[in-house]
């Protein structure tokens, strides 16, 4: 008998890349054949997502795709919109298994011990608030730079947001836990690592703390950078400049949510600070990491977001010294609280301010790669597209080389000579490892 074909998609978060790694470690392991995405497949996993509405859609999208490709696929649906959106999930097509986030690591099990009877499998209970493990290491095929796992769930409970919902409240992994599978990442040939989760910022788990993970995991042989995703502003602790500045393995680099610069719109967003907080913050960090990048996420169209709001965030933004913005148009979730908000924003205004706000987000990034034409950087790079290869420095800039090498996976000293549309051109100046 030949063995299962199975074969997975990962929507939205860095958290979702590090948790569709565990899940298809776990069917490898046990003699699955993973196939690619577009190949058919016996079983088709995909690990939702429902920030936005565009991720609903997306899950929807997939579905009916993967059904015309293969219309003999069994379809497993796992995380944050199976949690929220378990009925109507069983609506869609060849849909076997919906699973939300607090077994969905447990999908391997689900899947061989709850066979289809014709109508889908729904499991998506409460999600305890306790410490966790992770059963499995992550070993991530697809990508250079490996996630971990330290945090999931928040206590924030922003009104646009419905991950508290999705995820359920704060907690953290285990310590011993987190430094077991980094060690199994670094064996696997993973040089950098990204520490990620839904608020990392709050980790705590018994005595330590974020920046006791940090500490602990530069201890391991073969790893050269860590870097941080995503991190709240009113979580991170003015240490984490300090140790970052010290220029050891910590990447220079912070991606600060800061979602509006109008602190009226920041209150009804129910935001734990104010644009000065966030600007003072700003200002420390570059005058702390010489060198770093700092980048943040704003959403547009918000309810009550009137023009002098947006013109004043547009101001605000433009002055202030960070280097790119991720543009969320807003969408009504059916469980946060602005859902009730009235003085909706009409779509083409969203539109409208998106585009605004992108092409500001372009000619900061390009000032920030420009800033270190002539200098020379240490560049891990990832693959090969189109004859050049492409990796990141540690502040994030994305270079692009020509080389007869495999530098796949390896550190190079890059000249940084030219801008592109997309980055950096360099040239290597001499491989490191």
């Amino acid at each position: 008998m030949r063995p299962q074909t199975i074969s997975f998609y990962t929507l939205g978060c860095r958290l979702n890349q590090s948790e569709t790694a565990v899940v298809q470690n776990s069917f490898e392991t046990n003699g699955y054949k993973i196939v690619d995405f577009n190949v058919p497949a016996d079983v088709v996993v995909i690990n939702t997502c429902t920030v936005t509405e565009n991720g609903d859609a997306d899950t929807r999208r997939l579905v009916h795709r993967i059904t015309r490709l293969n219309p003999r696929a069994r379809i497993a649906l796992i995380g944050c919109q199976a949690q929220i959106q378990k009925e109507k999930l069983t609506e869609l097509p060849n849909v076997q298994w919906i699973v939300g986030n607090a077994l969905k690591l447990d999908l391997l099990r689900i899947i061989q011990e709850l066979s289809p009877d014709g109508k889908p499998q729904v499991i998506a209970p409460v999600i305890p608030r306790t410490d966790f493990t992770v059963p499995l290491s992550g070993k991530d095929q697809n990508h250079t730079r490996a996630n971990i796992k330290i945090q999931d769930g928040c206590d924030f409970f922003c009104s646009f947001c419905e991950i508290p919902y999705a995820r359920g409240r704060a907690r953290s992994r285990k310590f011993d836990d987190i430094l077991r599978e980094v060690q199994s990442l670094v064996s696997f040939g993973h040089k950098e690592i990204v520490i990620t989760g839904i608020n990392v910022g709050t980790y705590q788990q018994e005595s330590y703390t974020l920046i006791d993970v940090i500490k602990a995991m530069e201890q391991i042989a073969g790893l050269e950078r860590i870097r941080l995703s995503s991190i709240e502003p009113t979580t991170i602790p003015l240490t984490l400049l300090d140790y970052m500045g010290k220029g050891r393995k910590l990447c220079r680099y912070l991606h600060i949510p800061l979602q509006s610069a109008h602190d009226q719109i920041l209150k009804r967003m129910n935001r734990q600070y104010a644009f000065q907080h966030f600007r003072d913050f700003i200002c420390r960090a570059l005058d702390t990491v010489p060198g770093i990048c700092l980048g943040t996420d704003i959403i547009t169209g918000f309810p009550g977001e009137e023009e002098d709001h947006f013109q004043e965030t547009v101001h605000r933004l433009n002055a202030l010294p960070i280097h790119y913005f991720h543009i969320f148009s807003y969408s009504s979730r059916r469980v946060a609280k602005s859902r009730n908000f009235q003085e909706a924003i009409a779509p083409e205004i969203i539109q409208h301010r998106s585009r605004i706000l992108r092409q500001l987000s372009q000619q900061k990034r390009r000032l920030f790669y420009e800033s270190f034409i002539g200098t020379t950087q240490r560049v891990l790079f990832e693959q090969r597209k189109e004859g050049t290869w492409s990796g990141l420095t540690d502040n994030y800039i994305r270079v692009r080389a020509t080389s007869t090498d495999d530098l796949a996976n390896r550190f190079v000293d890059i000249q940084l000579l030219k801008t592109h549309d997309a980055g950096v051109w360099g040239e290597a100046i001499k491989a490191i490892t």
